[in-house]
């Protein structure tokens, strides 16, 4: 038999469609990564008559998680689809196949439970904004920067550099650092012999400066301000200062607000207490070695003097 005698027209066809499914594959990709962001970016629009409406920075942080959520889960449908065409295109009956696939989806659910914990648990994060890709938080006793969410888990990097991946069904609680705005909280300790009226309106006009110098004035929403007065502590007076920032930003906030106060504080002969140590020492009177007494002395008598030294410490 020569290649001639072959009938080539069923093959043909069959590989006829198959490019056409996988030209339709590709088409549908590149529709589902180029029209993804757009839906996403109309369903993702600042609600003015929210009580806290999300700056355009939190807006593109959720609009860049929805995104890669939804194009990597239209991609594998899609994959899935073209492979279930392609099956079919040979002349292979699928419907067994698609029935031993919910059979086997149903077994694996049962043996899977942590992994269906996950996914619902990633849906609920999704749907309820708990956080974003970019955000600070703290999940499952780890804090560290959102890299990547997926429905089964979430992506942290901490401040060492470590990378931690979370099981989304471990995530029982979690603290956003950086939704909407972000906090300075700030202690700050002064001596009992200061004027309390007076270092409060120094720092009060450290607050106000750095609010208003144009390399900060943009990452600060509200200026530093002293709240009250929080503590008497052993070894000073603790004042509690308080500030609004954009999201990331309260760190550096701080930072800079800590150097400001010390060099005011510096100006002003503020002084900031800290721990003393003062170590007393003396001696105490001669003391009697009873094996220094003399033969034949009485008790009573005193033998040679051997001076001890004796220390002791207070710390003030």
């Amino acid at each position: 038999m020569v290649l001639s005698d072959l009938d080539l027209g069923p093959l043909a066809l069959v590989a006829g469609r198959i490019a056409v499914v996988m030209v339709l594959l590709v088409v549908v990709q590149q529709v589902v990564r180029r029209a993804t962001p757009r839906l996403v970016a109309l369903a993702v629009r600042a609600d003015p008559n929210d009580a806290a409406p999300l700056t355009e920075p939190e807006l593109d942080k959720r609009r860049t998680t929805l995104t890669q959520i939804f194009t990597r889960t239209a991609e594998v449908l899609i994959l899935v689809l073209g492979v279930l065409t392609i099956l079919s295109a040979l002349g292979i009956d699928i419907a067994p196949i698609i029935a031993g696939a919910g059979v086997l989806g149903i077994a694996i659910g049962f043996g899977a439970q942590t992994l269906v914990r996950d996914v619902m648990g990633g849906v609920f994060v999704l749907v309820e904004d708990q956080y974003r890709k970019g955000d600070v938080v703290r999940i499952a006793d780890t804090a560290g920067m959102v890299e990547s969410i997926s429905l089964r888990r979430t992506v942290l990097r901490d401040l060492d550099g470590i990378v931690h991946s979370v099981p989304n069904g471990l995530v029982a609680v979690a603290s956003n650092f950086t939704h909407g705005w972000s906090r300075v909280n700030l202690d700050v300790s002064v001596s009992y012999e200061e004027d309390l009226d007076r270092v409060i309106a120094v720092m009060d006009g450290v607050g106000r400066d750095l609010a208003a110098d144009p390399t900060w004035a943009a990452r600060i929403l509200e200026a530093p301000k002293v709240l009250r007065v929080d503590a008497l502590a052993d070894s000073g007076i603790t004042l509690k200062v308080l500030a609004t920032t954009v999201p990331l930003e309260q760190w550096n906030v701080a930072g800079e607000l800590r150097r400001r106060i010390k060099a005011a504080f510096d100006s002003e002969r503020i002084e900031i207490p800290y721990p003393h140590r003062v170590v007393i020492t003396r001696r105490d009177p001669p003391f009697v070695w009873p094996d220094a007494v003399p033969a034949g002395a009485g008790t009573a008598e005193a033998g040679p003097e051997r001076p001890m030294a004796r220390s002791s410490a207070r710390r003030v």
